[in-house]
């Protein structure tokens, strides 16, 4: 199960480095996907379903302001990310424990409609001996979409052209603002996935949840 979320954000990472960017804050940014979806559901009583779209519109509204940044500021995406990375890591840990008084949050299983979503993101079947977690399938789909994108599509076209020369690739005619912005909230989006699996799989996520497996990823890529 690990194996296909480190595939799922692998494939995503890949995608921002063949574009020529990085982003450390990638393994923080599951954690606090998963923490928004904890927090809003049982502390507040958010109904689920859309506690678990707020938590992606701001993981997109992250990458994108990662995108922002870098691009307007002309900073190299490690400084960036590394930013976002501690600000991220702090809001975790401190938010967390001012709302609840921990550092974890627990209890997902007692919250309305929980057992309607968590088929969706952490259900299991046996099979062959062993478990097959849905996961796996998240993961060939994240794989198939992207090879198609970048292989058959402008799009993809862009993504190459931007990694490779951005300079040239804006005096033709490519939107290298937008396209790297998208690859930002791409990595941001498959982040707010694994943070979704990890949460209705084991219906809890610790403050500290994905520190440090950017790293992973980025070997993984």
């Amino acid at each position: 199960e690990s194996a296909s979320t480190f595939g799922i954000m692998a494939v995503a990472v890949a995608l921002l480095m063949i574009g020529g960017e990085f982003d450390l804050s990638a393994g923080v940014l599951t954690g606090f996907t998963a923490l928004v979806v904890g927090i809003l559901t049982t502390r507040y009583g958010l109904n689920i379903w859309i506690a678990v779209l707020v938590s992606l519109v701001l993981a997109l509204s992250i990458g994108a302001l990662n995108g922002i940044l870098v691009m307007k500021t002309g900073l190299p995406s490690f400084i960036i990310t590394l930013g976002t990375f501690f600000v991220l890591a702090g809001v975790d840990l401190a938010v967390t424990k001012l709302i609840t008084g921990q550092v974890a949050i627990q209890g997902m299983t007692k919250v309305p409609y929980y057992d309607t979503i968590q088929p969706l993101f952490g259900s299991s079947i046996s099979l062959g001996g062993g478990t097959f977690y849905i996961s796996v399938l998240w993961w060939f789909v994240v794989t198939a979409v992207a090879t198609w994108v970048l292989l058959r599509t402008r799009p993809g076209n862009w993504i190459f052209a931007v990694g490779g020369a951005a300079a040239a690739s804006r005096q033709v005619g490519v939107p290298v603002l937008k396209t790297k912005i998208g690859l930002f909230m791409v990595t941001a989006g498959a982040a707010w996935l694994v943070g979704m699996i990890s949460l209705f799989r084991t219906s809890t996520v610790q403050a500290n949840t994905g520190v440090g497996q950017e790293f992973i990823y980025i070997i993984c890529a």
